[in-house]
């Protein structure tokens, strides 16, 4: 039997960043990803966020791919959002997100980041963080 733990740093926004993830959304939005993400085998460490976006520390197995895993997140939890009219408008992720691995040494340092979003927030705009992520791990812009 191969034992595989990948931690994987994930981050996605809502289409367009809209602000629509109140504090009660959220509740409800993460307690059902880590529910859905158990059923399917995914190991979700930690996951927070803020009003227009998702901090996930998860961990991939040996026979899921980052893709996948980010489909089956965010697509079935837009999916079940919109069928329980967890909001007033269609929730909608943006097709773009960002992962990097993280080693077990950092674990920690991650998770409290993770834990922080909403006074990380009054400080900087995710869209700002985003950029801050793309330099500071070396990705290039297309486009």
């Amino acid at each position: 039997m191969s034992h595989v733990k990948i931690w994987i740093h994930a981050v996605w926004g809502t289409k367009n960043r809209e602000r629509v993830l109140t504090k009660d959304v959220r509740a409800q939005l993460f307690q059902h990803i880590r529910e859905n993400a158990k059923e399917k085998q995914l190991y979700i460490d930690f996951i927070n966020g803020d009003v227009d976006h998702v901090h996930c520390l998860l961990a991939l197995n040996a026979d899921m791919t980052i893709a996948k895993v980010m489909q089956l997140i965010k697509g079935e939890s837009a999916h079940w959002a919109n069928e329980n009219t967890l909001l007033k408008q269609k929730l909608e992720w943006a097709d773009e997100y960002f992962a990097v691995s993280v080693s077990e040494s950092m674990i920690n340092k991650v998770r409290e980041y993770i834990k922080n979003q909403e006074e990380h927030h009054k400080k900087l705009t995710f869209k700002d963080e985003y950029d801050e992520f793309i330099t500071k791990y070396g990705f290039h812009r297309h486009g």
